[in-house]
């Protein structure tokens, strides 16, 4: 008697022909279903990790606000008038200091001498690139000395420009009458980083220059720096040392960093909501990275499972 496979033998392969399409239709909707459930899914953490991120944000910026304040020297603000004591100060030279000194007189000739020859480039910041002659600027050694023409060795380090100028005036004079010596520092930069509008270094043209010139100069504090933790970092005797100075007090004038000295750097620290912020704005892109990368592993499964599924 003929089997049923034989008896249709005709019908069969077709009906086995439309189970496997059948089958491999089913495997592409339900794949296709589950990728749009992922997608589904990672938008809605994306837009919660989001929201999230910004009411952190916001609510630590709406605390900080509160208790942070963006005025300076709040102690004297309702005075009227008022006389504030200034630090005793003085600019000393240090070691590798850096001095234009030139001697005039009357008589050119006579002081001709005490110039050096005209060099290119003349301080050390030229030497990157072409610039026109200038007068030989003078550094002052380990040993606390520069080499001055005709008079030789000097010790300057530890004495203020105006020592160094009334010396070597009255050394000059033995010789030249009327001679006028001029002293200039020539390395006199300060660095201002941190919560400021323009950080960067600063040369500094004139002898006093204090902790607000150099905020001014930088454009002042944004909204977020920490007016009453400004650190002033200083090089003293070999070592680095630094002190902290609250803005928000009229001491701040009185203390013996507020006015700066050559190569000091000022650092305004970032208030705790603008931290929270960078942290968070780290975290959140690291996330992302972290499910762009999932969503295109799981993309690359799929399509291999569907390629394999045709086949």
């Amino acid at each position: 008697m003929p089997t049923f496979a034989q008896q249709n033998k005709e019908i069969y392969p077709k009906t086995v022909f439309i189970k496997k399409n059948f089958c491999d239709y089913a495997i592409k909707v339900t794949l296709l279903t589950f990728i749009c459930r992922i997608k589904t899914f990672l938008n809605k953490m994306m837009i919660k990790k989001i929201l999230l991120t910004a009411s952190v944000v916001i609510m630590l910026s709406s605390c900080s606000s509160q208790k942070q304040t963006l005025t300076y020297f709040e102690d004297i603000k309702d005075n009227k008038e008022g006389v504030l004591t200034e630090p005793e100060y003085k600019l000393v030279l240090q070691t590798d200091d850096e001095l234009l000194i030139t001697v005039n007189s009357s008589e050119p000739s006579a002081v001709l001498y005490y110039n050096m020859p005209l060099a290119n480039p003349a301080q050390r910041d030229m030497l990157q690139g072409s610039f026109n002659p200038q007068l030989q600027t003078y550094i002052v050694d380990n040993e606390g000395c520069i080499v001055f023409p005709v008079l030789g060795k000097i010790e300057v380090a530890g004495k203020t420009l105006p020592e160094v100028r009334s010396m070597m005036t009255e050394l000059i004079r033995k010789d030249v009458s009327d001679a006028l010596v001029r002293v200039e520092l020539m390395n006199f930069y300060v660095k201002v980083m941190g919560e400021v509008k323009m950080p960067g270094r600063y040369k500094v043209t004139k002898n006093k220059f204090s902790v607000l010139d150099a905020l001014a100069t930088a454009g002042d504090m944004t909204e977020y720096g920490v007016r009453d933790n400004v650190t002033v970092i200083r090089e003293e005797n070999g070592k680095l040392v630094y002190h902290h100075l609250n803005l928000n007090s009229s001491d701040a004038l009185t203390s013996p960093y507020y006015y700066l000295r050559q190569n000091d750097v000022v650092y305004v620290e970032p208030n705790q909501s603008q931290q929270d912020s960078s942290k968070y704005n780290k975290n959140k892109a690291y996330n992302i990275s972290v499910i762009s990368t999932i969503v295109s592993a799981c993309s690359v499964v799929v399509s291999l499972v569907i390629a394999l599924t045709v086949k």
